[in-house]
């Protein structure tokens, strides 16, 4: 009984969920500052490098800050990102999402089919946690981009080593269904907080950022699946 509760729960949430995410903004540049993070200067240098990045080897990496997720998972939101701008090249699927949620404080590494090979979910983690993470918790966010755009151009070149998973002793990960059903709960109360506190859809990615029409840049066709990381500050 139990279980079939469960499932219904989840249908429900998952229905939920799309109704209530919020939408996938525009890509106008390889630096899109939705959240107002990142200084002028301090993107023109990133531009610069990820232009170059891109003309030498064809891999696209490309920035997205936005003020809030509303309560969507980050996973969620930047996988609709990638799926929707394409980043990377068709059949080569090399495109690279670093996207990060300036309210939430949530940062994560989106990376394509073709890439997952050298930035391996393992190595995004690893330039989250220590390259990232730090500069953001100190305030100082074109230190963490530019090290986190540093960081994962390395890795595609197989110069940035993730650190082995430390050894856990034989422990086995457990949840039980108590512990589901309450976040399952959880979920539900998120969606109708906002459906009748904030509305569906909205996408509201306002605060005064600036967004970079670089060249008319577009993403070229690169598929995602899922791999990456995600962390906070």
């Amino acid at each position: 009984m139990a279980a079939i509760l469960l499932v219904v729960i989840l249908q429900f949430v998952t229905f939920s969920t799309v109704w209530a995410a919020i939408a996938v903004p525009a890509l106008t540049g390889r630096i899109n500052d939705n959240a107002a993070m990142i200084s002028a200067p301090a993107r023109v240098e990133m531009e610069a490098k990820l232009k170059q990045f891109e003309a030498a080897e064809s891999n696209q990496i490309v920035i997205l800050t936005v003020p809030s997720l509303q309560g969507d998972p980050i996973e969620d939101f930047s996988i609709r990102v990638a799926e929707a701008w394409k980043i990377g090249q068709k059949g080569s699927d090399n495109g690279v999402l670093l996207i990060v949620s300036r309210d939430d404080h949530k940062v994560r590494i989106e990376v394509g089919y073709g890439l997952e090979g050298k930035l391996t979910d393992l190595t995004a983690g690893r330039i989250v946690r220590e390259e990232i993470v730090p500069a953001f918790k100190a305030g100082q966010f074109d230190e963490g981009f530019s090290r986190g755009v540093s960081a994962i151009i390395a890795a595609t070149h197989g110069e940035y080593k993730a650190k082995p998973k430390a050894d856990r002793n034989g422990e086995k990960p457990s949840m039980s269904l108590l512990v589901i059903i309450f976040a399952v709960i959880y979920l539900i109360y998120q969606f109708f907080r906002r459906f009748f506190w904030g509305g569906f859809g909205g996408g509201f990615f306002g605060g005064g950022g600036s967004s970079s029409n670089d060249d008319n840049f577009s993403g070229g066709g690169g598929g995602f699946g899922g791999g990456g990381s995600s962390g906070d500050w």
